[in-house]
């Protein structure tokens, strides 16, 4: 199983003072015995502006674990689709579109998402498979 990683788990991974971060590195583990772990451009820059220094980002998130994809552009159709779901039903300008592209190209590729976060996927993409702290305590 594929699965990409969402980037507050990539954040936990870096912080070990974070409560998160013993969950979100079994989690890491288990899913690259799982199969491929997977970033796209939205993941790497939403994790890279917490550096300066571009060769410290490939050291923490080397290639050769961390799979680079780029998005499919079926999926920036339907990360807008649900973005436009989302804004006519209210929502308001905290969840941003990078939320929905992560999302939807796992949902176009048939991957996983890991993620402690996911109410930002559930109602909008309700047949992801997501790893989340509910799911996999």
């Amino acid at each position: 199983m594929v699965t990409i990683v969402d980037t507050n788990v990539l954040v936990d991974l870096t912080t070990t003072g974070s409560p998160w971060h013993v969950w979100s590195r079994g989690q890491v583990v288990s899913a690259f015995r799982r199969g491929p772990v997977v970033i796209n451009p939205i993941i790497y820059a939403e994790f890279s502006i917490r550096y300066d220094d571009i060769e410290e980002v490939e050291r923490i998130l080397p290639q050769d674990e961390f799979r680079r994809e780029n998005l499919p552009w079926p999926a920036a159709f339907a990360a807008a689709a649900a973005f436009r779901v989302y804004r006519s039903s209210g929502g308001g300008r905290e969840r941003i579109l990078p939320d929905f592209l992560i999302g939807a190209h796992a949902a176009i590729r048939g991957y996983a998402v890991l993620t402690r976060d996911p109410k930002g996927y559930r109602p909008y993409f309700p047949l992801l498979d997501l790893v989340t702290p509910e799911t996999h305590p």
